[in-house]
């Protein structure tokens, strides 16, 4: 069910209030954490009142129906992640019109998303997508398909290898969750060890937000208990 503009402040601030005391538990500053609204589904008029209401950024997972958002709300000063599964033939409305690509999980995308990318804009910032679980439904690298093609995205241009994303197994139990979302804080230290310079753990939504705050995340997705069902 759509949520209605007069349920949304009080969603945010009760996520905003998660988020803090999760960073709190943590011993982290509240501000390490991006808050990133999932909108995809929902109304641009719905997006516009998150706005108001003080968040400035959106993810969607559907280039077709994100565009006619971002040409709605083209006068707000809003910055807007691509975190769906990304279609060759949808690389250049993604280079284009995003800020942000959370999905990446093969050169040829990275490629065409740089070649694509106009001069006059700054880098794409990027995550490489990881399936933790090696679940046959969900996009991502095996870990140990990481380094290579981190190192291989580094050599592109108009691209800016940010971090790691994920979306583990759902998990009930916080101990678990926090185990998964581990993993992925653990193969970011490695790669900065090695000489990666990254600083973005993507991971975390509505049901495990605290679990991947108390591990490192800096962007948690959210969407379900910002925004309600989707239709």
């Amino acid at each position: 069910m759509l949520m209605g503009p007069q349920n949304l402040p009080e969603n945010i601030r009760r996520v905003q209030e998660r988020i803090k005391l999760a960073a709190a538990e943590s011993a982290r500053s509240v501000d390490s954490v991006t808050l990133l609204a999932v909108c995809k589904s929902q109304p641009a008029a719905l997006v516009r009142e998150a706005s108001r209401a003080g968040l400035a950024d959106f993810g969607e997972s559907y280039v077709q129906e994100a565009l006619g958002k971002i040409e709605a709300l083209r006068e707000l000063a809003l910055t807007w992640h691509f975190i769906g599964k990304i279609q060759a033939n949808k690389t250049r409305d993604i280079a284009e019109n995003f800020a942000w690509v959370h999905s990446i999980d093969r050169l040829r995308i990275a490629e065409r998303l740089a070649a694509q990318r106009p001069f006059h804009a700054p880098a794409l910032n990027v995550c490489l997508q990881v399936n933790l679980g090696a679940e046959a439904a969900k996009g991502g690298l095996a870990p140990a398909e990481v380094p290579a093609l981190a190192a291989q995205l580094s050599a592109l241009p108009r691209l800016r290898l940010r971090g790691l994303m994920c979306i583990p197994p759902a998990e009930a139990d916080g101990a678990a969750q926090r185990r998964r979302f581990a993993e992925l804080a653990q193969l970011l230290a490695r790669l900065n060890a090695a000489g990666a310079h990254l600083d973005t753990l993507s991971m975390g939504m509505s049901a495990d937000l605290e679990a991947a705050i108390c591990e490192g995340a800096t962007i948690v997705r959210v969407g379900t208990a910002l925004f309600g069902a989707r239709p």
